[in-house]
């Protein structure tokens, strides 16, 4: 039976990938999305998601959601153009703009459509899952589980020197989530900076022809990162490895653990994720822990990939 997927993303390119890959996966069925300000502006990002859609028949289409448009910092939000393009496309300037909608309590009805059924990613920003949660926290208790990109333990981050992205744009509803969330698992930067997907592997998936898009795409976001790091192999794909996560746990390896998330603004550590790993430590009783990956299988991870968005069988 395929999982029931309801996204959260901030729709630049490794969302898009990830969309990509939910969309050619036969064990995936996204039941909306819901895009957020993050890589660009929130109207882009719904203007880009529905712009996606244009490439889904009309029997697969799904809700596009509108998310948060700032932080619950109360800061004005960055954007990457330098990174995702302009409108999370890379050098695609999308032919269909359609207008925003606020249509953002669907969430409620989703939920409530596949009680107990529902798998939540998160691969954006966290204000909009943090929203639901201050909501409506008897409600996400029935969501099966959630499986978010961010943070970054013990490693770089990519913002700051131990900042991600994710948890550094709003560290508050990051912190909120951490708090509140039941069956959460963490996918951060100790796992997604490693399923890079070379120009080879690119350019092997667009011979096949399963989509167009992926290729422009790719190509722009790992000049990104050549220029940044001329010894990188390819483009991390960030976010379509934490879509996979709940169909692959065997690829992952695990710990639980306790999390505490940074909020202190304007600093270094704004955002950075804090999990104490020492072994004489004793969590006292309904301490909430989390399931975060530390490690995950390249190969796996490059032969299912490469199985979906060929629709040949790696192995």
């Amino acid at each position: 039976m395929k999982k029931k997927i309801l996204l959260f993303a901030d729709v630049g390119i490794d969302d898009i990938v990830a969309l990509i890959y939910a969309y050619l996966s036969d064990d995936i069925e996204l039941v909306g999305v819901v895009a957020d300000y993050g890589n660009v502006p929130r109207e882009r990002a719904i203007q880009t998601a529905n712009y996606l859609m244009t490439y889904v028949p009309e029997e697969k289409r799904f809700p596009i959601i509108g998310g948060a448009q700032i932080p619950m910092t109360a800061e004005e939000p960055t954007f990457y153009p330098e990174i995702h393009g302009e409108y999370g496309l890379g050098p695609i300037i999308p032919e269909v703009l359609s207008d925003t909608t606020e249509n953002f309590f669907e969430i409620v009805n989703i939920i409530k459509q596949y009680d107990g059924e529902l798998t939540v990613v998160s691969i954006g920003r966290l204000t909009s899952l943090a929203s639901m949660y201050l909501l409506y926290p008897d409600l996400m208790d029935s969501v099966k589980d959630i499986y978010v990109m961010g943070g970054a333990f013990w490693v770089p981050g990519n913002v700051t020197a131990v900042s991600e992205a994710n948890f550094y744009s709003d560290p508050i509803a990051a912190r909120i989530v951490m708090n509140y969330a039941n069956n959460l698992t963490i996918i951060p930067l100790n796992v997604t900076d490693f399923a890079i997907v070379t120009p080879q592997m690119v350019d092997y998936i667009d011979s096949k022809g399963k989509t167009e898009l992926l290729k422009p795409l790719l190509d722009y976001y790992y000049a990104y990162y050549k220029e940044r790091n001329p010894e990188i192999q390819g483009s991390p794909v960030h976010d379509a490895i934490t879509l996979m996560a709940p169909l692959y746990e065997d690829m992952f390896t695990f710990k639980e653990l306790q999390v505490y998330i940074e909020t202190t603004e304007g600093h270094v550590n704004q955002g950075q994720s804090i999990t104490d790993i020492r072994p004489y430590i004793k969590f006292e009783n309904g301490v909430r822990k989390h399931r975060i990956a530390f490690g995950f299988d390249y190969k796996t991870f490059y032969n299912r990939f490469m199985t979906v968005m060929t629709g040949e069988a790696f192995d």
